[in-house]
């Protein structure tokens, strides 16, 4: 693609975009009098206009029936989850009966590490990626100490190697390969949260199961940002939270998937709950769990309605979208926020920032380490109405997100880092 880092460019851009009136159905926060420049998906994403309406529809619904609402409400309580596979079947590339919405993600971490990390005499090992969300740290260690072994050992961590910040995916494939008959499970994050790398999870999956090991994924920052074909890939078992690109609001409910060949299996091991017994046999109140055989056996509880229908009203936006337009426009996107950042280096005898996301691999996430006045930049784009998240010490993380952010949007981000970093040498 052949970029060009004007606002004349940008405009056209934005003007010849299929999605530009998406926009229009978000609100866009005001920042110093005038809509911000929101480039924060990555940790929130904006609320769409429907959203009010949705959850005030199960207000009402609750104020009118109360507990009937579980039957009579125009979209009734006791079956609300069953809305959600058919509307993330294409943004997560699964079949409907291997995707359920329920809990948050974390919490539906640990429930898919009971199930799935199932240590037995010396493959006892997960590998995964060395600086991972600390959750998913936490979460590790716990079930490794749970299972009365001592994470030190159990976890394998894969590194970037020295000078790089990112991690070779030859190295992933070696320490899988190196530690294969001792691996019981391979977990990564789909996209780095730090980074903005986007893991080769495809080949990972092989890999894995080349040397007899399970495979998962935390989804957090890739659901709703790039390509996902989990069911094809054969991968395991994953969850996402719906809060960043998704679009759900703050804390909102989170979703997984398991793959068909695991989830007719009534004798895996899990937490099991009430909400996943057998549907035709659970107001029985029988004591024996029967799971569903579809990802609901791994529900615990009823639905949290009011996050749900905030998450119904975002994944219909998305529907309407529909997600390969939204993925075409988001390479476009992120392609020219990298344009317009190297572009900024060429103003200076010396580079001023590096692109610590691959470009070979990404999403819409875009990490900058700023080598000059970090900080600095990053406060003057507050002043300038720009949403941006500040990581010490010295990295600013965007993502310009293919439902509400422009072109232009991305080239004022960069002409403000221009300014500010010419008038400090002044």
């Amino acid at each position: 693609m052949n970029y060009t880092n004007t606002l004349e460019y940008a405009k056209m851009m934005d003007e010849k975009d299929s999605l530009k009136s998406y926009r229009n159905k978000f609100y866009i926060p005001i920042v110093h009098g005038k809509e911000c420049i929101y480039l924060t998906g990555n940790s929130l994403g904006l609320q769409p206009k429907t959203t009010q309406d949705a959850v005030m529809d199960e207000l009402e619904d609750w104020a009118n029936y109360g507990v009937e609402g579980h039957l009579h409400a125009r979209n009734p309580w006791y079956s609300y989850h069953e809305l959600f596979p058919e509307l993330l079947t294409d943004i997560v590339g699964a079949k409907a009966e291997e995707i359920v919405v329920m809990n948050q993600l974390t919490v539906n971490l640990q429930l898919l590490l009971t199930t799935f990390y199932r240590p037995h005499g010396k493959r006892n090992k997960i590998i995964c990626e060395a600086k991972a969300f600390p959750s998913d740290q936490y979460a590790l260690a716990s079930h490794v100490l749970t299972r009365g072994l001592n994470p030190e050992a159990c976890i394998i961590e894969v590194h970037p190697r020295e000078g790089s910040q990112v991690i070779a995916h030859e190295d992933i494939v070696t320490a899988i390969q190196q530690h294969g008959d001792e691996t019981a499970l391979v977990l990564f994050g789909g996209v780095n949260y730090y980074t903005g790398q986007v893991f080769n999870m495809k080949d990972i999956v092989r890999v894995s199961h080349t040397v007899g090991a399970l495979c998962g994924f935390d989804l957090a920052h890739a659901a709703g940002n790039i390509e996902l074909e989990l069911h094809d890939w054969q991968v395991d078992f994953a969850c996402w939270c719906t809060y960043k690109y998704l679009n759900s609001g703050p804390g909102s409910v989170g979703g997984v998937f398991i793959h068909e060949k695991h989830i007719h299996n009534a004798s895996l091991p899990r937490l099991a709950g009430w909400w996943g017994h057998n549907k035709e046999r659970r107001f029985k109140m029988e004591k024996t769990f029967d799971p569903i055989p579809t990802a609901e056996g791994w529900q615990l509880s009823n639905a949290p309605v009011l996050s749900m229908a905030a998450h119904k009203a975002a994944l219909e936006v998305f529907r309407e979208a529909r997600f390969t337009d939204l993925i075409e426009k988001s390479k476009l996107l992120t392609g020219y926020l990298f344009h317009v950042l190297k572009d900024i280096n060429h103003h200076f005898p010396e580079p001023v920032m590096d692109l610590l996301t691959p470009e070979d691999a990404h999403g819409c996430q875009v990490s900058i380490v700023m080598k000059k006045d970090g900080k600095r930049v990053f406060d003057r784009l507050i002043k300038e109405s720009v949403i941006a998240d500040w990581r010490e010490p010295d990295v600013i993380r965007v993502a310009p997100v293919p439902l509400y952010n422009t072109f232009e949007d991305v080239y004022r981000f960069g002409t403000i880092i221009l300014q500010t970093l010419k008038d400090s040498d002044n």
